[in-house]
């Protein structure tokens, strides 16, 4: 019976370190961007399966580029058939750009989560956030190309949904550089 015990002790005791790790990532972001709040980023996390077993920030910083890419094909995908549909040359020229930069950050978004699945070797952790950083002026640059037109938006919403994915996934790439891993001090005998 001890040996019982001790078993679902630890069952129960590991996912909540693992969840741990999500909520304390959740708790930075949300301090550090308000606009997104806690409850959105934990949301966020909880519809990708893989973010039970995440274990470190770079797990789930890898996950968060993951999602976002997602989010930025569906963007595409829905760009695509806005364009289909359009009939006034310069609304489709303006669709047009927001093809075009939610396509380069699928390719950034796609880049980045190889890079943090892979760890830090090589600068991977810097040339993510690099990807990263890109891909987040997507939503910006797509809804610049309607306002300076005067012109409504079709993908306001899109645009500030994928603008938090890509924020949550370069916050926690990026806390991966400001806190390095700890190293053992050489000591002399």
């Amino acid at each position: 019976m001890n040996l019982l015990s001790s078993v679902l002790f630890i069952l129960l005791v590991l996912p909540a370190c693992r969840s741990s790790t999500m909520q304390d990532t959740c708790r930075s972001i949300a301090a550090g961007y308000p606009s997104i709040g806690y409850d959105y980023c934990i949301t966020m996390f909880q519809a990708d399966k893989a973010s039970a077993e995440a274990t470190d920030a770079q797990g789930l910083a890898a996950i968060a580029a993951r999602i976002a890419e997602a989010k930025a094909n569906a963007t595409a995908a829905r760009v695509a058939d806005l364009s289909a549909m359009e009939r006034d040359a310069r609304r489709r020229d303006r669709l047009a750009v927001c093809a075009e930069v939610y396509s380069d950050a699928v390719d950034q978004l796609g880049q980045a989560a190889e890079e943090l699945a892979h760890g830090a070797a090589e600068g991977g952790t810097d040339d993510a956030v690099t990807q990263l950083s890109a891909a987040l002026d997507a939503p910006g640059t797509c809804e610049d190309a309607f306002g300076e037109a005067d012109d409504t938006s079709p993908l306001a919403a899109e645009d500030a949904e994928f603008k938090k994915l890509a924020t949550i996934a370069l916050a926690v790439a990026a806390s991966l550089i400001m806190t390095p891993p700890s190293t053992p001090v050489e000591t002399k005998d």
